[in-house]
């Protein structure tokens, strides 16, 4: 029973080593920034006696902008329990320790062992690398996330050219501004080299170059802008890859078929451009995509709700394993509930818009402006064309395409939780087309839905030609209402408006500064990504609204996530890899 104890404690000890380590790269990153920034900070410290710098040489760095970042770099690998992470502290651990200072106080200051005395604490400071080796090697399982070498090739690719282009730079600045005439280029050089990786302050610094301390702080920083390069290509998230197969689509469309009622964004989970992941039983599963470190998911689960954490344990073993970060964009607030057993966290994310078709009605004062619309439109001789996508021709769906194409906004297909990509495949012929037309015929508008279980519909396409008459949406909308009951449709999902409750609360009396605040900014960025604009189109219909959440580990994480869901969505666009052939095969584009 005390055995059993002892190593309960033991290993509840290793998996906290990370953690320390974390702390460790954190300071040592604090201390070589402040020594590079401040030549006072480093004069005292370099006053210190020689086993004092040993004893201590772990907690004091190096006085190097570069290997500051570094550091911090370094720290956010080993929190994510990267086994290259692994790999550089034990290169600390053996080479940068008193060890590491030793050899270089032999090689660079022809030092002997009569000026490291006393001996003590200098065995003191060999025993405390000893301990910190130690203490690495026992927590080598607690580094489980793979590593990709391609990172390995870019990095050393980064290295050559940063390496060239920044001593390039900095000899030049030496040689500009060396006040000594004795020293020639090899000195500046020299001074260079040493100045960009390891700062002007080490003890063992010895040149005949004489520049102004800016010239210091420049040259440390283009090698500290390197070292950021080269840590970066080493470090950067291990990139997925696309499994998403043909059966995988068989086998969600049964679940979808058996369970599809619960979740309208169920269907978008067969984009091919999503992985799925299976629960042990087959009767759920998560659909995601890798992007920028972020393993996002959209939705809840597709499938039996009691299958449900045999599929988030498997996604989060999945994310944990490449050290991503697990996050779910738009899960419903049962969904939220499950997730957040498995140690995520929720806020919510803003609301959906769903229309129930048997209480939907055009009376009343407040349908009166939707009304007007409605009567409006139909009186310029507008009309609407609802069918299947199966009873569509071929050549008929390649000459809407081509319109819809057309009437994008931008270049780019946008959508990740809430759109398809993909109208007109022949998989699809369960969707349900809205086309508007004009008096003469010619097509104005067309609204795409895709299945909702069996019995609703939800909205995954929208486009509309430039200069039409106003309210094409809502004419097309309220016809495909009024014929739900022809089709079998309860419940229709339209767009889904993002902090909608802000906009709502913030509008009431009593609101108070800080809602107030929220939502001038959201109305500020309302110009760029419709947030206002989709809230008020909506709340025309008089929807029941359904909140939907971000799921996400820690808050920390949200930036990062911030950017997958603009990357995924396609709001943001960063270029194209330059070496491709770095990439590993059937690895998506969006990664």
């Amino acid at each position: 029973m005390t055995e059993t104890a002892s190593t309960g404690r033991a290993e509840r000890f290793r998996t906290r080593i990370p953690s320390v380590l974390v702390w460790y790269c954190r300071i040592v990153a604090l201390m070589s920034i402040l020594s590079a920034l401040s030549p006072r900070t480093n004069e005292r410290i370099d006053r210190l006696p020689d086993y004092i710098l040993f004893s201590l040489g772990f907690l004091l760095g190096v006085p190097s902008l570069g290997f500051g970042v570094l550091m911090l770099m370094l720290a956010a690998a080993v929190r994510r329990r990267k086994r290259v992470a692994w790999w550089l502290l034990m290169f600390l651990g053996v080479f940068v320790g008193p060890l590491g200072w030793l050899a270089v106080t032999y090689l660079f200051a022809d030092l002997t062992w009569s000026d490291l005395q006393p001996l003590p604490p200098l065995i003191v400071s060999f025993l405390i690398q000893a301990l910190f080796v130690a203490l690495v090697v026992w927590a080598r399982r607690e580094f489980y996330a793979v590593f990709d070498a391609a990172n390995v090739r870019l990095a050393l690719i980064v290295l050559g050219l940063a390496a060239a282009l920044s001593t390039l730079i900095g000899v030049t600045l030496v040689a500009w501004n060396d006040a000594n005439p004795d020293t020639d280029l090899g000195d500046q050089a020299l001074y260079t080299l040493k100045a960009g990786m390891a700062g002007t302050g080490l003890w063992w610094y010895n040149t005949a170059v004489e520049v102004p301390h800016w010239v210091d702080v420049a040259v440390n920083f283009l090698g500290s802008v390197m070292i950021l390069a080269v840590a970066w290509a080493l470090f950067k998230p291990r990139r997925g890859s696309v499994r998403h197969e043909p059966q995988d689509d068989a086998r969600l469309r049964a679940l979808l078929e058996k369970f599809g009622d619960h979740d309208s964004l169920g269907y978008f989970a067969l984009r091919r451009d999503k992985n799925v992941m299976w629960s042990p039983t087959g009767k759920a599963a998560i659909a995601y995509r890798p992007v920028s470190g972020v393993s996002l998911a959209a939705g809840d689960p597709i499938g039996d709700l009691e299958a449900w954490p045999g599929a988030i344990e498997a996604w989060l073993a999945e994310a944990r394993q490449h050290a991503w970060v697990p996050a779910v964009m738009g899960a419903s607030e049962e969904g939220g509930k499950v997730l957040s057993r498995f140690g995520l966290d929720a806020i919510e994310l803003g609301d959906e818009a769903v229309v129930e078709v048997d209480e939907f009605t055009l009376e009343g004062r407040a349908m009166r402006v939707v009304r007007q619309a409605y009567n409006r439109v139909e009186r310029a001789g507008y009309t609407t064309r609802i069918r299947r996508h199966s009873e569509i021709s071929r050549a008929e769906m390649a000459q809407l395409m081509r319109r819809a194409d057309a009437w994008r906004d931008g270049a780019v297909e946008r959508g990740f939780s809430m759109a398809l990509g993909r109208l007109g495949d022949p998989s699809d012929g369960e969707c349900v087309m809205v086309e508007c037309l004009d008096a003469d015929g010619t097509l104005r508008a067309l609204l795409s839905f895709v299945p909702w279980g069996g019995r609703g519909l939800s909205l995954d396409l929208m486009r509309r030609e430039r200069g039409t008459e106003n309210g094409l949406v809502e004419f097309m909308v309220i016809d495909l209402i009024k014929a739900g009951p022809k089709y079998g449709v309860e419940v229709v999902s339209l767009n889904f408006a993002m902090f909608r409750s802000i906009f709502e609360r913030a509008g009431r009396i009593g609101a108070g500064p800080f809602l107030r605040l929220a939502r001038v900014l959201l109305s500020v960025f309302s110009r760029w990504w419709q947030l206002e604009s989709l809230y008020r189109a909506n709340m025309k219909y008089r929807p029941v609204w359904e909140p939907r959440y971000l799921c996400f580990p820690k808050a920390r994480d949200l930036a990062r996530i911030a950017i997958a869901a603009g990357r995924a969505e396609g709001f943001l666009a960063l270029p194209a890899p330059r070496f491709p052939r770095l990439r590993r095969r059937h690895d998506p584009v969006d990664q």
